[in-house]
């Protein structure tokens, strides 16, 4: 009964932290903070203390309501005139308590408040794999598969056809013709892969916060993906004047000083997609993030070029992500806009601060591709 009880109330609890959660989800989606405490399986989210609301009794002899010293009339709470006057305290104020919550409740939890849909795979982007599903019953096989149920049934079975079973003295001795074992069918089994290549833009206009953005952004984009699809490969590409493949690590760190060219940065995503992912087996989500400013030799055109032609036909969806900085032009976002703005699986979302975070995750999700 009180492990019952714990169990009610551990849920109950949960759902209370569940709605925290979700009522304020905009503010930890700009909470860099927050990606530090990730593990494996779990993220550690502050939470302000919560009180469970409870009935607390007095003693029996302190008397009804109403009752006490004081005539008819006499004002009620007035309190110490003086009270919060006098010295700092030295006692702490209020706590804050971290909650540990799956990654794939906060998925949940996501998808609900944005109203994300579930993403359905492209067509033949799926890779069959065998599993073995115990699915029968055969007369042979190993002791390790013996069914037990299914072999005291056939042992009972026989006893009673045979007049052996007598209901005063109810023994069930099996013998080898009533055994039954557990048999198994292999089963074909599509398993949805899907790959994130993200590039950024590292060039000297792309700052601190700039790429504190774009982590942020990622984490949440990762945190949805991660619970549509059975397994992510991450792939990661920096760029100014010329592209290469990083590690995590080195992407969200590097700082470079050279100009931009963003092309370079598709052709290199365009060359991992030929050699490593055919889009008859992976979903495919580029994700680029710079500051709009690009080199004015003709390279935005040629960038269009290359999505339109190479990129965006073998990818579910391409998103572009501008953040805002001190120096960067932002005129690339309206370049694409202009030139692909009608391509279905192109979204662009403008991320001028943290606060933006929340409805640029909206834009790049909210298609269900």
């Amino acid at each position: 009964m009180s492990i019952r009880r714990v169990e009610r109330d551990l849920g109950r609890f949960r759902q209370i932290v569940r709605g925290k959660i979700k009522k304020d989800l905009r503010k930890y989606m700009s909470q860099g903070e927050m990606i530090g405490r990730q593990g494996r399986k779990y993220v550690s989210i502050p939470l302000p203390q919560i009180d469970l609301p409870q009935f607390r009794y007095g003693s029996k002899q302190g008397g009804g309501v109403g009752q006490g010293d004081g005539d008819v009339g006499d004002p009620i709470g007035q309190g110490d005139p003086q009270q919060g006057q006098g010295e700092a305290g030295s006692d702490p104020g209020q706590h804050v308590i971290e909650v540990d919550v799956t990654l794939e409740e906060l998925a949940q939890i996501l998808g609900e408040e944005l109203q994300l849909p579930n993403i359905e795979p492209r067509g033949k982007k799926n890779i069959i794999s065998r599993k073995d599903k115990y699915s029968g019953i055969r007369k042979v096989g190993p002791d390790s598969l013996r069914h037990f149920k299914r072999t005291y049934r056939e042992a009972l079975r026989r006893q009673i056809s045979s007049g052996e079973y007598n209901p005063a003295n109810p023994v069930v001795v099996p013998i080898r013709e009533d055994m039954r074992f557990r048999s198994w069918k292999e089963t074909l089994l599509p398993e949805s892969n899907a790959v994130i290549i993200y590039m950024m833009d590292v060039s000297g206009s792309m700052g601190t916060e700039q790429k504190e953005l774009v982590r942020i952004t990622a984490f949440w984009i990762e945190t949805w993906l991660r619970s549509q699809y059975k397994e992510i490969e991450i792939r990661y590409i920096v760029h100014d004047a010329a592209a290469k493949e990083v590690d995590q690590n080195t992407f969200y760190h590097i700082r470079e000083g050279g100009g931009t060219k963003i092309s370079s940065a598709y052709r290199l995503c365009n060359k991992l997609i030929e050699e490593r992912y055919s889009p008859d087996e992976w979903n495919i989500y580029p994700f680029h993030f710079s500051d709009g400013d690009n080199w004015g030799g003709g390279d935005t055109r040629e960038c269009v070029e290359l999505l339109r032609n190479h990129v965006l036909p073998k990818t579910n969806q391409f998103c572009y992500g501008q953040v805002r900085s001190l120096y960067g032009s932002g005129r690339f976002a309206h370049d694409l806009e202009e030139y692909l703005g009608k391509e279905e699986n192109l979204v662009i979302s403008e991320i001028a601060d943290r606060d933006d975070v929340y409805d640029a995750i909206k834009d790049f999700l909210g298609k269900g591709k």
